[in-house]
């Protein structure tokens, strides 16, 4: 497996110092491309693409930031991957295609051959798809036999269109798979999010998919503005500060939930995934030192099957993490570092939802305001 980071910058491809020295040319199979809204709709830099990795698979993923080794930063990032003894497929749906995220989940995941799949990656528009209705799609047919990971594309803190594209100019609406075959590859997965919960538990009493409208009988809406105070005239955005946890059954690890949009009219919430009617709910809020550790705990916790060190790290962070951290986000970044070898090749992006089984777990879900890594090794 090889790995070379580049940013493209001026129209250009800037190869950044690899962490693992190349003895011969590098032939990548996967390109994964994170950037901004506008940058990614640059045709220079499609163009670029083509004439710079000719047939290869390229994923491409509108972020809240990009990651790259220990720093975070704006620039479009290109992540070149070449795996050695890994065959690699990628197969793209729209979500305007179909009545809801769990048809496409289920769609897009049987368009895969089942035998030798090892594991799928992910990348999905973060707006127009719910999140955890998209995992259950997606669980229908993979189940606990193939691992899942990924995140939502962003678009910075604005919440307005998010773009994803699979060897084309990145549009609304696509979610991207791409599947890994073989037993070659050996792939961890990690997720923490290190928030402090505060307040009692409350029950939601009505919702319709991840539409929230009740939380103990009241508007939840009105309990939010309560809860906010003076941060309640920048929602949406503000309540990146203070996300829901949601009891998880027969699980002590409870899943974040974070508000995509608000409907002031109505006074309805949209989250990224679905708020199940009679699910035991908690505010939180942010812990600067306990976010940084989780970040550190994930990369504990991607290491733990791996019988080889790790070549290749994933980050997908949420995007309520940059904005709580602001100039302490390269201390999440480095922390995870720390944890993982020094030769290891980190790129990543900040989403809008976060996709990784729990600790524990083999089963896909949906987190938000988690820090989730995906470690990569072949035999």
């Amino acid at each position: 497996m090889k790995v070379q980071l580049y940013h493209y910058i001026n129209s250009e491809f800037v190869a950044l110092k690899s962490k693992r020295p190349m003895e011969e040319e590098l032939n990548p199979n996967l390109v994964l491309v994170f950037g901004q809204t506008s940058a990614l709709l640059n045709d220079n830099l499609m163009t670029g693409l083509n004439q710079q990795f000719p047939n290869v698979i390229t994923a491409i993923c509108s972020t809240a930031g990009e990651i790259v080794q220990t720093k975070v930063d704006d620039a479009v990032s290109i992540t070149a991957i070449e795996f050695e003894k890994t065959p690699v497929i990628a197969n793209e749906v729209n979500i305007k295609n179909f009545q809801t995220s769990r048809e496409a989940g289920k769609t897009l995941a049987a368009q895969f051959e089942s035998k030798d799949l090892n594991y799928v990656l992910i990348l999905s528009d973060g707006m127009l798809v719910n999140g955890s209705d998209l995992v259950l799609g997606l669980n229908d047919v993979f189940g606990n036999k193939v691992k899942i990971t990924g995140g939502l594309a962003g678009d910075a803190d604005k919440f307005l269109n998010t773009k994803v594209g699979l060897n084309k100019a990145p549009t609304d609406g696509n979610i991207i798979a791409i599947g890994f075959y073989g037993t070659a590859l050996t792939v961890g997965h990690g997720s923490d999010g290190g928030w402090d919960v505060f307040g009692p538990a409350k029950i939601i009493t009505k919702s319709n998919g991840n539409i929230l409208h009740e939380i103990n009988h009241k508007n939840a809406y009105d309990l939010y503005v309560e809860y906010l105070g003076k941060y309640a005239d920048d929602l949406p955005g503000s309540a990146l500060l203070f996300p829901l946890a949601l009891k998880v059954e027969n699980s002590d690890v409870p899943l974040v939930r974070t508000i995509l949009s608000v409907d002031k009219v109505n006074k309805t919430m949209t989250f990224a995934g679905d708020m199940p009617e009679n699910t035991s709910v908690r505010f939180m809020t942010a812990n600067f030192d306990n976010l940084i550790d989780a970040a550190g705990n994930a990369a504990k916790f991607a290491q733990l099957s791996l019988v080889k060190p790790v070549e290749f790290a994933l980050l997908i962070s949420c995007v309520g993490r940059r904005i709580v951290l602001e100039k302490r986000i390269e201390e999440e970044i480095e922390e995870v570092a720390s944890i993982l070898k020094e030769d290891v090749s980190i790129s990543g992006f900040y989403s809008y939802g976060e996709l990784s089984p729990l600790p524990g777990e083999q089963e896909c879900r949906l987190h938000n305001q988690t820090m989730t890594i995906t470690t990569f090794s072949e035999l």
